[in-house]
């Protein structure tokens, strides 16, 4: 599965603070998980975004 998330938040023009706030998790972990550091996590973050922020 390519990581897209960075892709995705840039253009829906989300800052990885923004992002972050939105589903509740630190500026770090979004970090992270653009690097691809803990892709566990996405479907979490998928749950828990409201549907304007749904990372395809």
């Amino acid at each position: 599965m390519k990581n897209q998330i960075k892709i995705n938040r840039v253009i829906r023009g989300f800052s990885q603070e923004t992002l972050a706030q939105a589903v509740g998790v630190s500026r770090q972990t979004i970090n992270a998980l653009e690097a691809a550091n803990y892709m566990w996590i996405i479907p979490v973050i998928v749950l828990a975004c409201p549907k304007p922020c749904i990372i395809d």
